[in-house]
């Protein structure tokens, strides 16, 4: 979903809403209590947030929970992959780009004040790498692509009793000024 709309893009510039949208993307539809209750925030905020979501068409209405009383919501596109395009306002493209970083770098953070807390077959699972490669930007494009291929079929792929939801976050970012 191509994103241009300088409100809708602005609409995108909270943590919680981008939150709500990666984690439709894996287990749509979904209540906005069971949403709250895997990002671990309250119902009534999800529920605010999911509206504004569907107000601008990210997310959709997708009827009744199995008690009836709760909505369900889902992401209003097959392919939930946003690009935002900003057009000429640079602010607003470094506002939700800055907004996207802060976020997954509090998730890391969080992770590492609790990593104590987890089982070794979790703590031995996870991890960071970082790397500085030398690439063309086609090569960068390349591998952009191949990570999204990568994740592609485990965000399809939801239903594992044993599962948990895992935060990914890859950056291809060069280092220095333009050439």
């Amino acid at each position: 979903m191509r994103v241009t709309d300088p409100q809708a893009i602005r609409a995108l510039a909270h943590p919680l809403r981008l939150d709500l949208l990666e984690l439709l993307g894996t287990i749509s539809p979904a209540t906005a209590a069971q949403c709250g209750r895997i990002l671990g925030v309250p119902q009534a905020n999800c529920s605010f947030h999911l509206r504004q979501l569907a107000k601008y068409g990210f997310v959709e209405d997708a009827g009744p929970g199995e008690d009836r009383r709760e909505r369900q919501w889902r992401i209003s596109v097959k392919t939930p992959r946003l690009q935002i395009d900003s057009g000429d306002d640079h602010l607003l493209g470094q506002q939700i780009g800055n907004v996207v970083v802060d976020r997954e770098m509090a998730a890391i953070r969080a992770y590492l004040d609790r990593v104590q807390d987890e089982t070794p077959e979790w703590r031995d699972g996870l991890g960071m790498a970082t790397a500085v490669l030398k690439l063309t930007a086609a090569e960068a494009a390349d591998l952009a692509a191949k990570w999204r291929a990568l994740l592609e079929p485990y965000q399809a792929d939801a239903d594992k009793a044993d599962a948990r939801h895992v935060r990914v976050f890859v950056s291809l970012t060069p280092l220095g000024e333009a050439q």
